[in-house]
């Protein structure tokens, strides 16, 4: 435990020194803030839907800036090599980097409850759905984080792990669009795997085990796939 939060220590200190951290914090607060300013002022309505689901996209946008620098990094500047020579064990340098990245993205979330506060006060919004739309973010962000450190992990160009995190994403949020193509009983799998299909509950206040199951497995596998490919080097 002590080397895993020396680990933790050092990944959260390198990634906050990154202006790249600062950038998608600000691009990420400065977008959700106009959109509650304007829908707000707009529709007059004390809800946080919009913003949920805008920020999920947000996130599938700027989690592959966070990631594509954890290991690709690390292995073009041959300092990957020396960390995994360490007494390390591979699964402690992978939770350091998840954790690090979490822990980026959580602030940049937790930043936007001054929006639910502002409802509070002006209003009576429905505060099922704002506790459940945080959870949907939180969760989603873990999925998309592990799977993006698993892409990083597979390669030594920041670029190419940025797009192709960013082809996964966008491939599992909108699958349930070629979901609607298919037969019975096929379409269902496939809507199964859709992003977007089990993170709008969260958003309209309904959580459900198996959505929660969905994201803590699929972050579960991003990590085990991000630990097997630093074993093969």
């Amino acid at each position: 435990m002590k080397v895993l939060r020396a680990l933790i220590t050092k990944e959260v200190r390198a990634l906050f020194v990154s202006p790249i951290a600062y950038a998608v914090a600000a691009v990420f607060l400065l977008l959700n803030g106009y959109s509650f300013v304007m829908t707000l002022a707009l529709s007059k309505q004390a809800t946080l839907v919009h913003i949920f689901f805008q920020s999920a996209m947000l996130l599938i946008l700027v989690v592959p800036l966070v990631t594509m620098r954890q290991f690709a990094e690390e292995r073009r500047g041959g300092t990957l090599e020396l960390l995994l020579s360490s007494p390390a064990p591979e699964i402690d340098i992978v939770l350091a980097k998840f954790a690090a990245a979490m822990t980026l993205l959580v602030t940049m979330v937790g930043l936007t409850v001054i929006y639910a506060l502002v409802l509070g006060y002006f209003g009576k919004p429905d505060w099922g759905p704002v506790y459940s739309g945080y959870a949907g973010l939180i969760l989603l962000a873990s999925a998309l984080v592990s799977i993006g450190l698993a892409v990083s992990a597979l390669t030594a160009n920041q670029i190419v792990a940025a797009v192709v995190s960013l082809g996964i994403f966008g491939l599992l949020w909108a699958i349930d669009s070629l979901a609607a193509l298919l037969p019975s009983p096929i379409d269902n799998w496939f809507l199964g795997l859709s992003l977007l299909a089990r993170f709008t509950p969260f958003a309209v206040g309904a959580m459900y085990t198996s959505d929660f199951g969905f994201f803590i497995s699929v972050t579960l596998l991003g990590l085990f796939l991000t630990v097997r490919a630093l074993a093969r080097r």
